[in-house]
């Protein structure tokens, strides 16, 4: 039987899971709520349906990913899904809910693990671990939670806003971010199918959390550009979601995506995967 992942918010993370599974012979569907979105689906090697809109066709799916945002009311896959989901939990050999870190919360500079107790003070963490338990909470899924770091790949690295110019380096003492490469993201989760442990959380990140004013000095130094501005936090001008970010700061292990799932990273700190990202830009 052919494995066919169907995949909700089918955006830049579950892209790069379906390049690979593609290329095995996997049917992969992936949702979106804007056909602009639809070339880029296929490029990928998934097949695109707006959703919502055409109710997506549950027969002969072997594995569901959920991308989407949720909302204060919640996941909005269930809010439309939930009893046919439901009614299927045992069809699925896997089912995979892509969360954040931000629902760890503020830490002040410590580190956290999968056995750290959800404290979110942000809306977008807050509203991630309640869509958590609401698919916890489906009897018989065999579902597996992926808390994501902060994300960079193709396309999401600071060289363009290097080049574009207006680029500030925010300097707050002390805080540090955790980041992952899209690219490791979609390992992590083909090897969470091939090792499937329903009930699993994962954090997902890269080996070194660093400030991230550090991160964009070097890819400055990469590209042969001056080094950006420093500025202050508390006199930088940023938005209430840039501000949100800072009012958090941990350190995020990935000792257990690394032991139980057999990975080791491709890009296991932010300057591996700049050179990588630098090496693509240049190959263009």
């Amino acid at each position: 039987m052919t494995n066919t992942l169907l995949s909700f918010g089918h955006g830049y993370s579950a892209q790069a899971l379906s390049r690979r599974l593609a290329g095995q012979g996997w049917r992969v569907v992936g949702t979106t709520r804007n056909s602009d979105q639809t070339p880029h689906i296929r490029a990928s090697g998934a097949e695109p349906l707006i959703w919502p809109g055409t109710r997506p066709d549950f027969d002969g799916v072997t594995h569901l990913l959920i991308s989407t945002a949720p909302s204060a009311e919640g996941d909005p896959v269930l809010a439309e899904l939930r009893d046919e989901i439901t009614a299927r939990a045992a069809q699925f050999a896997w089912v995979g809910y892509l969360s954040t870190t931000a629902v760890y919360g503020d830490h002040q500079g410590d580190w956290v693990d999968e056995s750290t107790p959800p404290a979110p003070t942000a809306k977008r963490g807050q509203w991630r671990i309640k869509a958590e338990r609401q698919w916890a909470d489906i009897p018989n899924l065999p579902l597996h939670i992926f808390r994501l770091a902060g994300i960079y790949g193709p396309g999401r690295g600071p060289f363009s806003k290097l080049r574009r110019g207006g680029l500030r380096r925010i300097i707050k003492p002390g805080q540090v971010f955790s980041r992952i490469h899209v690219d490791d993201i979609a390992q992590v989760l083909q090897a969470s199918m091939q090792r499937s442990n329903p009930g699993a959380i994962y954090n997902v990140c890269d080996d070194e959390p660093v400030p991230p004013q550090d991160v964009i000095g070097y890819a400055a130094e990469l590209q042969g550009l001056p080094l950006p501005p420093a500025v202050p936090f508390d006199q930088a001008d940023l938005t209430p979601m840039a501000r949100s970010f800072y009012n958090e700061n941990k350190r995020v292990r990935n000792a257990r995506m690394k032991d139980e799932l057999g990975v080791t990273l491709l890009y296991p700190n932010y300057r591996v995967g700049l050179e990588a990202l630098m090496k693509d830009q240049t190959a263009d």
